[in-house]
C-alpha cells in the first residue's frame, strides 16, 4: 500500500466517560416506514455501537420507545375503531409497539430499552417522570397558567383534540395544508385562533372557540438563554449548521407578515397597534410589522384578523403548552387547582428517554424512582440516571429529523436549563446539572425525489416491505452513505420504482456491494490460503510499515468523521480502505502463487489480515451481523472491538504466538450476505 502521511493521535477528538443515545419516538398509531428506520434509527444505532466499542458498552445506554398518548393516536384509534378494531386504545397502541419492536430487531437496531409512555413499568416510570419534571418547572417558578381559546365543536358536543381540527398553516413560508389546532405536520406552532379555515374532523363543521386553563412554560424569557446557546452550539465542532441555524429562527422577535393588498388596510389600523416596526423589501408580495412583545404582535394579529387581512406571523417563541384536557394523555400532577388536566404529548416525549433510561437501569438492577407531592414538591435521590444525564462525563445524543428541531433544540434545552432553578440560569450547565442533549438532525430521506408522508398523497413504503427485496445490511449501508446530515436525499430503491429500466443498476445496492464482493472476497482468499498451505492458521508477524500507515490513518479519519456524524464520510473511509486493501491482495497473491513461495505467502497473509482486522473494526457499528461472524471464524472474544488495542497488530494482540488457528471456512460461505433475491 502507498504510504501516506499519517494523522497525529494527539489531535485525535474527546469522547464522553458515558453516553445516552436517543433515536427519537415513533407514534404508537402505526408500524414503521423507511424514513423512521432509513432516517433515524440506523445511523442512532451506528453511532450507539461505535460508543460501545469507543468507550465500552456498559458506559452507553441506547433508548427509544412508543410514543403512546396524544391526539394522533386517538384520532387513528377512532378511525380503526369505525374499520372494525374491537380492542381497547391500549391495546390498539400494543400491537403497534409490537410492530414497532419487531421492525427494528430485523434491521440490528441494538436498543438497550425500546419503551412505552403508557404500558408496562416504563410507562409507570414515566408517569413518575412527568410528575417530578412538571413539578420541578412549577417549584422553580417556570410555569404560568394561561387561559386561551381552544376548539369546540358544537354540533358533536366536544371540545376537538389537536388532531380533530385541521385548515392551513399560519406560520409564514409554511404551505402546509395540514394545520392542525396549534401545530402543523411540519412541526410549526401557533395560537389556535390563528388557524385558517379550521374545521372539524368530527362533523365537518367549523369550530367555535372556548376558554381552558393550561400551565404554560415561560419560553419566551429564555430567549437570551437560547440565543447564548444557538451560540456555543454555532461555536462547536460536530454540531451541524441546520441546527442551529433553525434555532435562531425561533429567536427573531414576534413578526407579522401581511400581504401587499392589505397596505391602506394596514395603515388604516396603524395607529391602534403597540409600537412597530414596518419593513417594506421590493420585490417581495408581503410587508413585515415586527413588535417588541409577543403580546402586541397578537393584539395586532386580531385586528387584522377581524378585518378579514391575509397575512401570516413569523416563527417566534410562545408559551410552550405543557397541559391540556384530552382523555388518552399521561395525567398531570394536580397543582394549585388545575385537576383533570392531562400533558400535552409533544413536552413528555422530550423527557421521556429519561423514563426509559430509568426503566433500563431498573432491569439491570439499579432502583430509579421519582416522586411529586400534590402541592408540587419533589424527592430527588442520587440514582444512577444522573450519572447520564446531570454529570459533565457525560453526553445526551439524540438523533431526531429536521422537523423537530424546535422542540429538541427550542423546547427541550430551555426546559432542562429551567430545570436549575429559579434564578441565574446557565446555557451551558455546571457538573451535577441536566446536560444540554447533542442534535444530531437529518434532512428528509425522499421516496422517488418526493417527500412521502403516511398522511400525504406519496406513501412511503414500510420498513418491512424493504426486507423483501435487500437484506438489512445493505440497506443500513446504503442509509448511512446518503449524506442526509447535509441535504434532502432521494431513496431510489430499483423494485419500488416504476421508471427504472431493466439494465440499471440499483443505487440501493452500491454501499452493500463494497462488503458483499470485495469485502468478502477479500476475507475468504485470505482464509482459504490459510486453510491451503498453513493448515488452518493465521501467520503472524510484523505488519509491513505502509500497512500500519495506511491503518492509523483510516482509524483516526474514520474516529474524526464519527466524532461529527459525517457518516457519509465513514462509509467514504471504508470504500477507498477495503478496495485499496483488495488491489494489494489481488497483486501480492498472484505473485506468491507464480513463484509458489510461502514466505511471500506468510508476508501478504499478515499484511491483508491486519487490514481485515481494522477493516471490521471500523464496519462493526455500520454492519454488525457480518463483522459479528468474521470475529467469530477468527476464532476471537468480544475485546476484538475494543479501541483501545485499535492500533494493534493481531502478533500484539495474540502475543507470544506466530499463528493463530482460525475456525474452518467452508467454501463459498459470505460474512455480507445477498438477498436470496438478488442471486
Amino acid at each position: 500500500m502507498e504510504n501516506k502521511k499519517v494523522i497525529s493521535r494527539e489531535t485525535r477528538p474527546k469522547f464522553p466517560k458515558r453516553a445516552v443515545i436517543t433515536g427519537g419516538m415513533p407514534y404508537g398509531n402505526k408500524s414503521l416506514h423507511f424514513g423512521h428506520v432509513g432516517g433515524v434509527f440506523v445511523f442512532a444505532d451506528a453511532f450507539a455501537r461505535f460508543m460501545r466499542d469507543r468507550i465500552g458498552k456498559d458506559n452507553v445506554i441506547f433508548v427509544s420507545g412508543t410514543d403512546c398518548y396524544g391526539s394522533p393516536i386517538a384520532e387513528s384509534y377512532r378511525k380503526a375503531c369505525l374499520e372494525g378494531f374491537s380492542g381497547t386504545i391500549e391495546e390498539f397502541v400494543r400491537a403497534n409497539h409490537e410492530s414497532q419492536k419487531a421492525v427494528l430487531k430485523a434491521y440490528g437496531i441494538s436498543l438497550n430499552m425500546y419503551g412505552s409512555s403508557c404500558f408496562g413499568r416504563s410507562g409507570e416510570i414515566h408517569k413518575e417522570v412527568t410528575d417530578w419534571f412538571i413539578c420541578r418547572l412549577y417549584d422553580n417558578g417556570h410555569l404560568r397558567k394561561n387561559i386561551t381559546a381552544q376548539f369546540y365543536d358544537e354540533k358533536a358536543g366536544m371540545f376537538l383534540n389537536g388532531r380533530q381540527v385541521i385548515g392551513k398553516c399560519p406560520v409564514q413560508s409554511c404551505n402546509s395544508e395540514k394545520g392542525y389546532a396549534d401545530e402543523c405536520d411540519l412541526g410549526h406552532q401557533y395560537a389556535p385562533k390563528n388557524l385558517i379555515n379550521p374545521k372539524s374532523t368530527l362533523t365537518g363543521e367549523t369550530p367555535v372557540m372556548r376558554d381552558v386553563a393550561n400551565w404554560y412554560f415561560n419560553l419566551p424569557e429564555k430567549r437570551d438563554l437560547l440565543s447564548e446557546f444557538a451560540e456555543e452550539l454555532k461555536n462547536s465542532d460536530n454540531i451541524r449548521p441546520v441546527v442551529y441555524k433553525t434555532i435562531a429562527e425561533f429567536l427573531e422577535p414576534p413578526m407579522i407578515h401581511v400581504m401587499n393588498d392589505f397596505m391602506a388596510l394596514y395603515l388604516s389600523l396603524k395607529s391602534k397597534m403597540a409600537e412597530h416596526i414596518l419593513i417594506e423589501e421590493p420585490k417581495k408580495t408581503s410587508f413585515t410589522l415586527k413588535f417588541n412583545t409577543l403580546n402586541d404582535c397578537d393584539t395586532a394579529c386580531e385586528l387584522l384578523t377581524e378585518k378579514s387581512a391575509r397575512f401570516r406571523t413569523g416563527k417566534t417563541l410562545v408559551p410552550f403548552r405543557l397541559t391540556g384536557n384530552i382523555d388518552w394523555g399521561v395525567k398531570a400532577p394536580i397543582i394549585e387547582d388545575m385537576t383533570e388536566l392531562t400533558v400535552w404529548v409533544w413536552p413528555e416525549s422530550l423527557w421521556a428517554p429519561i423514563s426509559f433510561t430509568k426503566a433500563y437501569l431498573e432491569e439491570t438492577g439499579e432502583k430509579c424512582s421519582e416522586k411529586c407531592s400534590d402541592g408540587g414538591g419533589t424527592s430527588v435521590g442520587s440514582e444512577k440516571w444522573r450519572d447520564y444525564w446531570y454529570s459533565e462525563d457525560s453526553e445526551i445524543y439524540q438523533f431526531i429529523g429536521q422537523d423537530n428541531i424546535y422542540f429538541y433544540g427550542v423546547a427541550e434545552p430551555a426546559m432542562f436549563m429551567a430545570l436549575q432553578g429559579k434564578e441565574s440560569l446557565a446555557s451551558k450547565p455546571a457538573d451535577g446539572q441536566m446536560r444540554m442533549p447533542t442534535l444530531v438532525a437529518n434532512h428528509h430521506v425522499l421516496f422517488l425525489d418526493k417527500k412521502a408522508s403516511s398522511s400525504g398523497n406519496v406513501k412511503p413504503p414500510m420498513a418491512d416491505e424493504l426486507l423483501n427485496y435487500y437484506t438489512a445490511e445493505q440497506l443500513r449501508m446504503h442509509f448511512l452513505g446518503l449524506g442526509l446530515g447535509m441535504r434532502s436525499v432521494s431513496f431510489q430503491p430499483k423494485p419500488l420504482n416504476p421508471a427504472a429500466k431493466p439494465e440499471e443498476q440499483d443505487p440501493v445496492l452500491k454501499e452493500g456491494f463494497l462488503l458483499s464482493n470485495v469485502f468478502n472476497r477479500v476475507i475468504r482468499t485470505a482464509f482459504y490460503d490459510c486453510q491451503k498451505y498453513f493448515n488452518g492458521k493465521m501467520p503472524l508477524g510484523e505488519v509491513d510499515g505502509a500497512f500500519l500507515a495506511d491503518a492509523e490513518r483510516a482509524i483516526l479519519e474514520y474516529e474524526r468523521f464519527m466524532y461529527r456524524f459525517e457518516f457519509h464520510q465513514v462509509t467514504y473511509v471504508l470504500d477507498s480502505y477495503i478496495r485499496k486493501a483488495s488491489k494489494y491482495m489481488s497483486k501480492a497473491k498472484a505473485e506468491a502463487d507464480k513463484a509458489d513461495d510461502n514466505d511471500m505467502r506468510r508476508n501478504w497473509l499478515i499484511n491483508i489480515f491486519h487490514a481485515i482486522k481494522t477493516a471490521a473494526l471500523l464496519l462493526h457499528p455500520l454492519a454488525p451481523n457480518g463483522t459479528e461472524m468474521l470475529r467469530e471464524y477468527l476464532k476471537l472474544g468480544d475485546d476484538f472491538w475494543c479501541w483501545e488495542s485499535a492500533f494493534n497488530t493481531f502478533a500484539d494482540t495474540l502475543n507470544g504466538f506466530d499463528e493463530h488457528e482460525l475456525k474452518f471456512l467452508e467454501p463459498r460461505v459470505d460474512f455480507f450476505k445477498k438477498h436470496e433475491s438478488q442471486l
